[in-house]
């Protein structure tokens, strides 16, 4: 199943690369419910299952709430290193689109953003396999949630690709290589079961990682272009969606 699972990642990667290339001015609401579902996720289940599989407390606080913590800094260290974040898109658009041809150091910034987005396909992959690990229902939101965010990630690896100076062929072939980074990700889970508390200190840490993603990349990069309600509320019903869909399975 997490296989079968990380194989619609794969699917909705290619879509969101896919649209990348003829989206017109409508991102902004698909990135708007994208968010939206992942942070219902990480409020309404990844956080709950993360303290039930990892009661243990250090220093007064739950360890699941500690990894939470340190799953959202260790991102932000991560794309400040590499310099990934939406907020620095302007910085170089000059150096692509303004002249002839783009220096080689901003093709190697942009080939190093899109690894990096490649990278964390793979833990999404692994994700969604550590999930289906703690029970079904936590699997299927968890899906729900990295299915939704990899279009965006598909979006994402193409037009950073392309905004850095790199060709079309180039920013397909690491779509490519993105699409298929969660299969192997969930692929590895089958290998061995993982102990209930590292499951939730796992959890507790991929719930950072994802809440960062959504409130630090993909929220600014919808409303930017866009400051509308309309976009707004698409989160909103995003949010909505999961803990309707996490009451029924429940």
């Amino acid at each position: 199943m997490p296989v079968l699972i990380a194989v619609g990642a794969l699917v909705m990667t290619l879509v969101g690369g896919a649209v990348a290339q003829h989206i017109g001015d409508r991102r902004h609401l698909v990135l708007g419910l994208a968010a939206g579902l992942m942070l219902g996720v990480v409020g309404f289940d990844l956080l709950p299952e993360a303290l039930a599989n990892q009661p243990r407390h250090v220093f007064g606080v739950p360890a699941g709430l500690l990894m939470f913590v340190t799953g959202f800094l260790a991102l932000h260290v991560v794309e400040r290193s590499v310099a990934i974040h939406r907020a620095h898109e302007g910085e170089y658009a000059s150096h692509s689109h303004g002249h002839g041809h783009a220096h080689d150091p901003v093709k190697g910034l942009g080939l190093a953003a899109a690894s990096a987005l490649v990278g964390h396909s793979v833990l999404d992959g692994f994700a969604i396999g550590a999930a289906f690990q703690a029970g079904s229902t936590v699997g299927v939101v968890v899906a729900i949630a990295v299915v939704a965010h990899d279009f965006a990630d598909g979006f994402n690896t193409y037009t950073i690709t392309r905004l850095y100076g790199n060709g079309r062929r180039r920013a397909q072939l690491l779509l490519g290589a993105d699409a298929l980074a969660p299969v192997a990700g969930a692929a590895v889970t089958l290998a061995f079961t993982i102990p209930s508390g590292a499951l939730g200190l796992y959890l507790g840490f991929f719930a950072g990682f994802l809440l960062y993603l959504a409130t630090s990349d993909i929220l600014p990069e919808a409303h930017s272009p866009h400051p509308s309600t309309t976009t707004l509320v698409c989160t909103v019903a995003g949010a909505a969606v999961m803990w309707l869909v996490i009451g029924l399975a429940g």
